[in-house]
């Protein structure tokens, strides 16, 4: 009986030490998931795009297959080059942060660059013209999968360097649950979003009470509105993620001079207000800031990643 006594708390100290451990790693994703905030917001913000002009029917389909893929993305690709990046090579987790951080200064400052000047490729609208829409639906699962893994590449190596794990498998479970969250997180919101006006309608027509009609009716004419505030978010978040990366990893690497004056600049801003608005006053200054850097950059390299860069890919990518 004493035997048995002794392994049932055995038992319960391993279970104890099981369900600390449960707890560290859902603290320590949930302080890494907050750092990809930004990255989070323009990953959401992005995707509803791939699915404009489909049938209803296809949307949550299409949805989960871009899900599946950002699944794939984060644990089967990104993951393990993580670890092995996190253990053997933390040098470069810096340097990568930053190539990915110009991508996402870029991809903003393109977007922004195309409203201002209107620039179209035969090409492209050849390609996109719907005249089989199951080889549409599947060019833009590919490219959506595609803008995934950039950003997912991000999510992870933001998440990574946020990560404060003692041994290397705590580490690793808090990146796994990380990339869980986010991808059911901003999938689970997409899905909502393009659902909305098929809700809408659907109250709009069947509804029993006038208020429940009016909302249907509301919810319809507001959907259009949200899709452009979306993209104009997101682009935001991604010149202000891209642009801070950059502007990071610089006082990483030694080049801390940008970093140091916005820093100065933003708590004079803050300080300016009155004392309740200090600190979301000083954020929002230190935000544009870098978004304002992100932008600079992104036109910067405009011309490098489409003269040069894109042509220099398109040779070993086409058949």
């Amino acid at each position: 009986m004493s035997g048995l006594l002794a392994l049932l708390d055995d038992v319960a100290g391993i279970a104890k030490v099981a369900a600390a451990s449960v707890d560290d790693v859902a603290a320590a994703a949930g302080k890494a998931g907050a750092k990809t905030a930004g990255v989070i917001i323009d990953d959401a913000a992005v995707t509803p795009k791939y699915l404009q002009g489909f049938a209803p029917a296809r949307e949550l389909p299409i949805i989960w297959r871009i899900t599946r893929g950002s699944l794939f993305n984060k644990l089967i690709l990104l993951m393990p080059v993580a670890m092995l990046l996190a253990n053997f090579a933390p040098w470069a987790i810096t340097p990568l942060l930053m190539l990915g951080g110009s991508y996402l200064c870029f991809e903003g400052a393109e977007k922004i660059f195309h409203v201002l000047f209107p620039h179209a490729s035969h090409a492209i609208d050849e390609d996109m013209s719907i005249k089989d829409p199951g080889h549409l639906e599947e060019q833009k699962i590919k490219g959506a999968i595609k803008t995934d893994f950039i950003l997912s590449a991000e999510i992870m190596t933001i998440a990574l360097a946020a990560i404060e794990a003692p041994t290397v498998w705590m580490q690793a479970a808090t990146l796994a649950v990380v990339a869980i969250g986010v991808t059911l997180a901003v999938y689970g919101s997409v899905a909502l979003i393009v659902k909305m006006d098929d809700v809408g309608l659907y109250l709009a027509q069947n509804a029993l009470t006038s208020p429940g009609r009016g909302l249907g009716r509301g919810l319809v004419k507001f959907m259009p509105v949200l899709m452009k505030i979306l993209s104009v978010v997101g682009t935001a978040a991604m010149l202000w993620v891209g642009g801070s990366i950059i502007i990071h990893g610089l006082e990483v690497l030694g080049f801390g001079w940008l970093g140091h004056h916005i820093h100065d600049w933003a708590y004079a801003v803050g300080h300016a207000v009155p004392e309740g608005w200090t600190g979301a006053v000083e954020w929002a200054a230190k935000a544009a800031m870098d978004g304002v850097f992100g932008l600079a950059l992104g036109l910067l390299l405009i011309p490098l990643a489409t003269k040069v860069i894109g042509p220099v890919i398109g040779k070993f990518t086409q058949p």
